[in-house]
């Protein structure tokens, strides 16, 4: 329940401004609703438009930016791109100069909020009777400067945001309101009117008519909201939806499920197989992905083929295979329809017997780039990059498969149904316990590559449930000596044991294929032998001592 209010009380106009969203169905499950208010800063001109277009801003780009990243990363993002934009309106309207606003905001979504605040506007929380403040004024501590702002949007190129978050209870009660309401009433008052009212439109006309009343000089504006019922926990359980499909016993060729008829066996691993099927109306030709029968009772491998799903939805690129939209509701089994191209993985193309050249592994490691900063960017980590899932079709574009145990920030934590990668394509400090990052994927590619060129491992095959040892990697140039040294010097870089060595981003790996041996990079640098050893330095300060105490020994001895 939402109530809102906004008076001009003794002022000329109302610069406060109010922004509240509710979306409906699988985007409030997504991204949440969203209540914001904004007070723009008086004496300076433009503060009525810079609080309405900070909100108008804010509360459309969040719903633009990607679905699989977290509320205050998005929030942190749309945040710094008003900040910008009020500034560049200061820069080119003279007018305008010095224009910002404050800004309280709030997003609720499934059963946690998320905060953003800047200036002195605020956020107050009613739980179990008890008021608390979610938000700090950034104003100056001396008395008579207590209404100077220290931070605003669009009043410094630096933007310092306070983000929060917590749990949900049925009952809360928030109260987002412009400092013409707090300053006036007081916490006393504040906690009396939230708990005076269920109705939250009630509680907000209280609010701002009670502030005009006790003499209020400025704008008069709050918003308040009750929880009634929470959401799903996480997207995961959201995807369940689906878990009332069963998955399908081995299908055959020629068996039709839904609209899809059997074409071909695909693939068959130890959790997934795939199909080559044909739609029964149109005749297109797609990929149904579905698990193992023998897994029909596992529900982590049942939520974590619907979470493979809703991550490959959310990537539009043609470096990805492409998901069908068909809802659950429409399934009588548990799978998910993928596009169709025809070609091959790398894997096979190895296994063929194909030669691949230095300028086409170049080519490719173009390409695995441009698909992993895409997955990237949106906070999917692939954790399985190797050459049985890169996929090149006749149209000669590379394709990355099988999502099945990506992870993003913003999925929920369904445990991954399968080893999370290939050893020999898993950078070291996976096999120390550490979380799988964007240069883990930037390690495998390398190694991808690496192998591509030589049909060997830089550090030698590693076994399952091996703990290796890493040394210093062979360089490629060993079993290819036509392989260029920039070329080779890229490899190495991303293959580096030590991560501060590789390459930070996909798109710095990628502008280092495209510059070539134009703009070659330098080899990654030799780890001294006293790292490699392992020891540290009194060990062999001791050694020395003790060799330079025995040689003086035996010059006294002799003498």
């Amino acid at each position: 329940m939402i109530g809102q209010s906004s008076l001009t009380g003794p002022r000329t106009r109302n610069e406060d401004y109010v922004g509240v969203v509710t979306p409906v169905s699988e985007q409030l499950s997504l991204k949440g609703a969203l209540m914001a208010v904004a007070d723009g800063v008086s004496g300076n001109a433009g503060g009525g438009e810079a609080s309405e277009m900070t909100v108008r801003t804010v509360t459309s780009d969040y719903y633009a930016t990607p679905d699989t990243w977290e509320p205050l990363t998005s929030l942190d993002k749309v945040l710094t791109a008003a900040n910008r934009w009020l500034i560049a309106q200061a820069n080119a309207n003279r007018d305008m100069v010095g224009m910002a606003t404050t800004l309280s905001l709030l997003v609720l979504r499934g059963q946690r909020y998320y905060t953003a605040h800047v200036g002195d506007t605020r956020i107050y929380l009613l739980r179990d009777g008890k008021l608390k403040q979610l938000t700090t004024d950034h104003v100056w501590d001396r008395p008579d400067m207590r209404h100077v702002l220290k931070r605003a949007v669009g009043l410094d190129r630096h933007l310092e945001v306070d983000f929060t978050e917590g749990t949900l209870q049925v009952g809360d009660v928030f109260a987002l309101m412009s400092d013409g309401v707090w300053d006036v009433l007081g916490e006393q008052n504040i906690h009396k009117t939230l708990g005076l009212y269920d109705n939250p439109q009630m509680i907000c006309d209280h609010l701002t008519k009670s502030a005009i009343e006790k003499g209020s000089t400025d704008n008069s504006t709050a918003v308040a909201i009750r929880i009634t019922q929470l959401g799903e926990d996480t997207l995961s359980e959201l995807l369940a939806g689906g878990k009332h499909l069963n998955v399908p016993d081995k299908l055959n060729i020629g068996e039709v499920i839904d609209d899809f008829e059997i074409v071909e066996i695909l693939h068959e691993s130890r959790a997934s197989l795939l199909y080559k099927v044909r739609h029964t109306a149109t005749r297109q030709l797609f990929v149904l992905k579905t698990l193992q029968p023998l897994l029909a009772t596992d529900i982590d491998s049942c939520n974590g083929l619907l979470n493979e799903e809703w991550l490959a939805k959310r990537v539009v690129s043609q470096y990805v295979p492409q998901v069908f939209p068909i809802s659950v509701e429409k399934r009588s089994k548990l799978y998910y329809i993928m596009s169709w191209h025809e070609g091959a993985t790398l894997q096979q193309r190895l296994d063929s017997g194909h030669h691949f050249t230095v300028a086409g592994v170049a080519k490719t490691g173009i390409d695995i780039m441009r698909g992993l900063g895409a997955l990237h960017r949106l906070n999917i980590v692939h954790r399985d990059i190797k050459p049985d899932n890169l996929h090149v079709a006749l149209d000669q574009r590379l394709r990355i498969l099988d999502l099945g145990v990506a992870l993003s920030s913003g999925v929920g934590k369904i445990e991954a149904m399968q080893n999370p990668g290939t050893p020999s394509f898993m950078a070291p400090e996976l096999f120390e316990g550490a979380a799988a990052t964007p240069q883990t994927d930037i390690y495998a590619a390398g190694v991808t590559l690496y192998y591509l060129l030589t049909r060997k491992y830089p550090y030698g095959e590693i076994e399952p449930f091996q703990h290796p040892k890493f040394g210093q990697p062979i360089p490629p140039t060993r079993y290819r000596p036509d392989i260029p040294y920039w070329l080779e010097n890229i490899i190495l870089k991303a293959i580096a044991h030590d991560v501060t060595l590789r390459f930070e981003t996909a798109e710095e790996m990628l502008l280092a294929l495209e510059h070539g041996e134009l703009k070659p990079i330098l080899a990654p640098a030799r780890t001294p032998l006293i790292a490699r050893a392992r020891l540290i330095k009194w060990q062999w300060i001791a050694i020395f001592s003790f060799v330079l105490n025995i040689l003086l020994i035996y010059l006294l001895a002799v003498s």
